[in-house]
């Protein structure tokens, strides 16, 4: 017998534009049973109607869960533009390729400590990012060099902070997992899972706050990006639940790449569909496959949008793939090599280079072209970041206290760590 608390499957509705008595409403499907990436079950609409009357009476009428982009039916209808299209090309092909250049320079000394690369998850930033504006929030994890690349920083700032220079986004003392740049508004790297979710929150409650309180025309939207295993922390929870209480321009993007350090997604959760999660707090949450750029950038509009007009937060959850180990000391071997290369088949920039070909909006040179420019600027970045000079001393205790007459300044007004006494026995800077 159903219960109040029974799952039952509905076809929902989501709001698109207007306002809640002027709103185009769109039908969605229910999902036919999927077997993409970790799922393990089919991937429906599921709400109880006591959260369905409850949520009625108090917020917008989004209860439903929209599974994957709604599909274009137009037969001259094109999910993007040439322009859109080499634009999203672009910023991939530069994800990667920086990438990759990463692993070299790891692998030759010029970087140190643990480096986590982004290959084969660029649908994921390059889809949410490249909708965004320049005063727009973003707030990312240790895997943070393609998020900075994507929001505009550029590849000379990101390169030297990985080889730890001066000229780097933090001049050097952030390294690969603390990107950072107030100019382009990419809030910072967060290396402890979860840490970052709390800043993206409070950064969406500023941008609320400036347009409800202050009266100030502030239409930024914050995306907080974070993985599977963050999902079961209670921060995660925790900025979910406020999120949704004060309606806050915000979109929790979950890269769900199946594995948390060497932990599979499925032996981790008890429900394995983080999408779910969302309308538990009364937000919607959206199931995407990260693999596939066009689909997280359809997502990713109507997430953006709502937050824009103020109808609050939505959970994403894109299905993605890392092609490289957790960090580049990690020899992936946990990993089964037949799934690693079911994942390496479905490469996001192979599909997309695939439906520009297909549609006419590029050809091999157009792409041969963008390629080619990628792989200058990234070599040309790697030349600026070798040959930028190292930190001097004096910035050992720059951004530690606040009061400039504090522990580091010593009497005669110089930094004390500039007096060689003052750092024996500690590393060389």
């Amino acid at each position: 017998m159903a219960t109040a608390f029974s799952p039952t499957k509905l076809t929902a509705t989501v709001p698109l534009h207007g306002s809640q008595e002027n709103r185009l409403l769109l039908p969605i499907r229910l999902a036919p049973p999927s077997s993409f990436l970790g799922s393990t079950r089919s991937l429906s609409i599921i709400s109880s109607p006591r959260l369905i009357h409850a949520n009625a009476a108090r917020r917008s009428p989004v209860v439903g869960v929209q599974e994957v982009v709604k599909e274009k039916k137009a037969t001259n209808s094109l999910l993007i533009t040439k322009e859109e299209g080499l634009e999203l090309y672009e910023d991939m092909i530069l994800g990667r390729s920086f990438e990759d250049m990463c692993a070299q320079m790891y692998y030759r000394g010029k970087m140190f400590g643990f480096v986590h690369l982004y290959n084969g998850q660029e649908a994921v930033s390059t889809g949410f990012i490249k909708l965004l504006t320049k005063t727009d929030s973003v707030v990312s994890t240790y895997r943070d060099h393609v998020h900075a690349l994507s929001k505009g920083v550029s590849a000379r700032a990101v390169m030297s902070e990985l080889f730890g220079k001066v000229t780097g986004c933090c001049r050097g003392q952030g390294g690969s997992m603390h990107m950072f740049s107030k100019e382009h508004n990419m809030l910072g790297g967060f290396a402890f899972i979860g840490e970052g979710i709390p800043v993206a929150t409070g950064a969406a409650f500023t941008s609320k706050y400036k347009r409800e309180v202050l009266k100030q025309n502030c239409q930024d939207v914050t995306v907080a990006f974070f993985g599977d295993g963050t999902c079961n922390n209670g921060q995660f929870y925790e900025c979910l639940n406020m999120a949704a209480l004060y309606k806050l321009p915000i979109i929790f993007v979950v890269e769900n790449n199946l594995w948390a350090i060497g932990m599979s997604h499925l032996r981790a959760t008890s429900d394995p569909e983080i999408w779910k999660k969302g309308p538990a707090f009364g937000m919607p949450g959206v199931h995407v496959d990260g693999m596939d750029v066009l689909k997280v950038r359809e997502v990713a509009k109507e997430a953006v949008t709502r937050a824009r007009r103020g109808d609050g937060p939505t959970l994403v959850e894109c299905e993605t793939y890392r092609f490289r180990g957790h960090s580049l000391a990690d020899p992936d071997e946990l990993r089964d090599a037949a799934e690693k290369a079911k994942y390496a088949a479905r490469d996001p920039i192979t599909a997309l280079k695939k439906y520009l070909i297909e549609n006419k909006l590029a050809n091999e040179a157009d792409l041969k072209s963008i390629e080619k420019k990628i792989d200058e600027l990234v070599e040309e970045a790697v030349e600026f970041a070798d040959a930028s000079p190292q930190p001097g001393r004096s910035q050992l205790l720059e951004n530690v206290f606040a009061d400039p007459k504090g522990f580091g300044i010593g009497p005669d007004g110089r930094y004390r760590c500039e007096d060689p006494k003052f750092t024996e026995g500690t590393a060389q800077v």
